[in-house]
This record gives structure tokens, sequence and C-alpha cells, in this order.
């Protein structure tokens, strides 16, 4: 599974996994342990940049179901939508309070930069044209997509808090650094 750690593996995610990687830190020099947390925030961004790009995937499945099953409307529903019909659903999609899955709202000094270089499940399945056109699913392909991407977010989650309690030993090492002076 390309989401997961791998021992020796050659990704930043392998490396940042590694129990090695925040064995005695305090044997570490300052600049080691800086670049250390720096690669570790690096690889959350990307796994967070990646797993909204899959919770948005879903969210259009989910309201694609949900239309469905008649808990929400669709306009135009059977008939074509035209350009900014589809903006303003998607819209409303997007901004709808009633999603199940939240962030934190950590705030993130990076910006992602290898998103799909490691994560190649997730690409492909939020690259895949039968996701982008919802209502061309039937009922059983369209639970199935939707079981299939929560599984992948699901393991992207578990990976992304592993790389956060990484990035949480590095910086608090540095924080009692500073504090001993």
């Amino acid at each position: 599974m390309t989401l997961d750690y791998r021992p020796g593996g050659r990704r930043r995610l392998d490396h940042v996994l590694d129990p090695a990687y925040t064995d005695d830190l305090t044997g570490l020099d300052e600049a080691v342990l800086r670049a250390r947390r720096d690669d570790a925030q690096q690889e959350e961004a990307d796994l967070s940049y990646t797993r909204r790009l899959l919770q948005g995937r879903l969210d259009l499945l989910e309201a694609e179901r949900a239309h469905r099953s008649g808990e929400r409307p669709a306009p135009g529903r059977g008939a074509a939508r035209s350009d900014a019909e589809l903006a303003e659903a998607l819209s409303r999609i997007l901004a709808d309070d009633s999603r199940s899955t939240r962030g934190i709202g950590r705030f993130l000094s990076v910006e992602p930069s290898r998103v799909g270089e490691h994560r190649r499940e997730a690409e492909l399945a939020v690259a895949d044209v039968r996701t982008s056109a919802p209502a061309e699913l039937g009922d059983a392909d369209l639970a199935d997509t939707i079981a299939h991407l929560r599984g992948i977010e699901g393991r992207l989650s578990t990976t992304r808090r592993k790389v956060q309690q990484v990035e949480g030993r590095l910086t608090e090492e540095l924080g009692r650094r500073l504090r001993v002076g």
C-alpha cells in the first residue's frame, strides 16, 4: 500500500515514520532537528492536501447519493445542466455544513509539494473519470466508489496522524531547547 510506511523505503514518508527518526532527539544537532521537523511538516502538508482532494470527491459522490435517495433534491435531475448550474451546485456541495469530516484547522506554514508522487492510489482514485460524472454511475457502482474512496481516505488519515505525532515530538524537543536556553 503506497499510503503506508515501508521500512527501509526511500520516500520522505518512510524516513519520517521510521522509528529511528525520533530516537535520541536530545543528541541531535539543532539544524538536523529543524530539518527533520521541516520534512515532517512538508509530509503532513502533502498528506493533508491529498486527503482534502479525496474528501472533495467524496462530497460530490455523497451529494449524488443524497439526490438519488431523496435526501436532497437535484436541480434539473435527468437533464443536462449548464456550466453555471454545475458551478453553483459544486459550490453548494463543497460549502455544505453537513459534512461528516472536518479538519482540525491546523495552520500549515508550508505548501503541498509532491502530492501525487508517493500516493498513487489516492491520485488515481481522484483522477478516475467515473468519479467526475457521478450521475453516470449506477447505484451499485456509486456505492462501491464511495466505499473505495472512504477506505483510501481512512488509511491516508491514519498515516497523517502518525506524521503529526512525529512532527509534534520534533517540535516539542525544539521548544524544550528554547526554554532551557
